[in-house]
């Protein structure tokens, strides 16, 4: 499949489509998943297009493990969690929804389960509230 530049992370990249910003430098972007599968689910793309992990450059592939790396305490010290899930989906059969590579990062809390993936949309005014929260932590 050919890198299709309607995605809505390709729209988010251009300004098409709004999002909730946690953070961003000139390689990528991460903001609020609208479909979280728990509170303060983040998303790190990179400002390339690539579908998946095999199209990305690998500069870019190096500046989303960094921002990865960045963002991941600051979610975890905003929502408390004991533990993080990274994750990041290669085609359709591995569970991606949104051909723009990006990578997930997941509060994970014991005895807590997680949403199922891409299917229900979250309070608004909720996403920013984490946002800030997340925003308060980076360091």
């Amino acid at each position: 499949m050919a890198y299709d530049n309607n995605n809505i992370f390709a729209k988010i990249l251009r300004g098409e489509a709004p999002s909730f910003k946690v953070y961003e430098d000139d390689k990528t972007y991460a903001f609020m998943d609208v479909m979280p599968q728990a509170d303060g689910h983040v998303l790190v793309i990179p400002k390339f297009p690539a579908e998946d992990l095999f199209d990305l450059d690998p500069e870019y592939a190096a500046a989303v493990a960094l921002t990865v790396q960045k963002l991941a305490p600051a979610v975890k010290r905003a929502f408390k969690a004991p533990g993080i899930m990274i994750a990041q989906l290669n085609g359709a059969e591995a569970g991606q929804t949104v051909f723009h590579l990006h990578s997930h990062i997941i509060p994970r809390f014991s005895g807590l389960e997680m949403k199922l993936h891409a299917r229900q949309l979250a309070d608004f005014e909720m996403l920013k509230k984490h946002a800030a929260a997340i925003i308060a932590e980076i360091k």
